[in-house]
C-alpha cells in the first residue's frame, strides 16, 4: 500500500476537503500483518482526521471482543490465517451496523464477488494510495453529504466475553435462528426463513439468550449475540 511520500494539500488533508462532521467516523482496522496495521493507523491519524482509529486488531477474535466494536466502518483484510470466512466476517460486521471496506492482495474475480455478495461496500487492492483508499471510505460513509454516518455505538466495556467459557447446546432451531439473526435478519424475516411462525422464531431467540446467559456469557443485546456466535463459529 503507498503510504509513504504523500503530502497535505495546502489548507486541508492530503485528500481535499468534505463536508465537516461533528465528529469523526469511529473505524476499525483488521489485518494480521502487524507492520501494515501500525502504517495504516499512523497514515490515518495523521492525515485524514475526519476518521478516528478506535480500534486496530491482528485477529478475528480480538476485534469483535474489543469493547470499541462495533464500529460505523471497518476495513477489512481479505486473507487472515485463520478459519472465518470473509462472508462470516463481513455480515457479522454488517449486522453490527459497521459498514465494510475490504483490503486485499488477492484480487480475482472470485474473492471480489465473495466479499460484495456478503455485504462489503467496497473491494481495493493494498497496492492502491492511502489517498484514494481513503476517498474510497469518504464515498461510502457519504461524507459529501449533510447527513451523518449510522451505526451501533459500542457496548459496556463489561459486556466483551471471554473464549475460554462454555458454549451453550443450542436446539438445530435456536442456531439456525441465531445464525439468520445475527447475519442482519429481523425476528420476522428469522421466521419466514425458517418456515415457521413469528412466536416460535422469537421463542428461539430468547431461548439462545437465556442459554448464554445461564453460561455466563450475556447475551442480552444483539451486539452481544454477535459476539457470541463470531466466538463460537457460528457464522462460516
Amino acid at each position: 500500500m503507498s503510504i509513504p511520500g504523500v503530502s497535505a494539500a495546502p489548507g486541508g488533508d492530503a485528500l481535499g476537503a468534505r463536508t465537516p462532521r461533528r465528529s469523526p467516523v469511529r473505524l476499525a482496522l483488521l489485518d494480521d500483518h502487524e507492520v501494515l496495521l501500525d502504517s495504516l493507523s499512523s497514515w490515518i491519524s495523521g492525515n485524514a482526521p475526519d476518521f478516528d482509529v478506535v480500534l486496530a486488531a491482528t485477529s478475528w477474535l480480538q476485534l469483535v471482543h474489543s469493547p470499541a466494536f462495533p464500529t460505523e466502518m471497518v476495513f477489512l483484510d481479505l486473507q487472515l490465517a485463520e478459519p472465518v470466512s470473509i462472508e462470516a466476517r463481513v455480515r457479522t460486521c454488517r449486522a453490527a451496523g459497521a459498514k465494510v471496506v475490504v483490503l486485499t492482495s488477492l484480487d480475482t474475480p472470485e474473492a471480489r464477488e465473495r466479499a460484495m455478495a456478503a455485504g462489503a461496500a467496497e473491494f481495493l487492492v493494498k497496492t492502491l494510495p492511502m489517498a484514494e483508499v481513503m476517498e474510497a471510505a469518504r464515498r461510502v460513509m457519504g461524507l459529501d453529504d449533510a447527513g451523518t454516518a449510522g451505526g451501533w455505538r459500542p457496548p459496556p466495556s463489561g459486556a466483551a466475553a471471554h473464549p475460554e467459557h462454555v458454549r451453550p447446546r443450542l436446539s438445530p432451531g435456536e442456531e439456525e435462528a441465531l445464525k439468520l439473526y445475527v447475519a442482519g435478519h429481523s425476528t420476522a424475516e428469522v421466521a419466514a426463513e425458517m418456515n415457521v411462525q413469528y412466536e416460535t422464531a422469537k421463542t428461539y431467540l430468547r431461548r439462545v439468550r437465556e442459554k448464554y446467559a445461564k453460561v455466563g456469557r450475556p447475551a442480552g443485546k444483539k451486539a452481544e449475540l454477535i459476539r457470541r456466535a463470531a466466538e463460537d463459529g457460528i457464522l462460516e
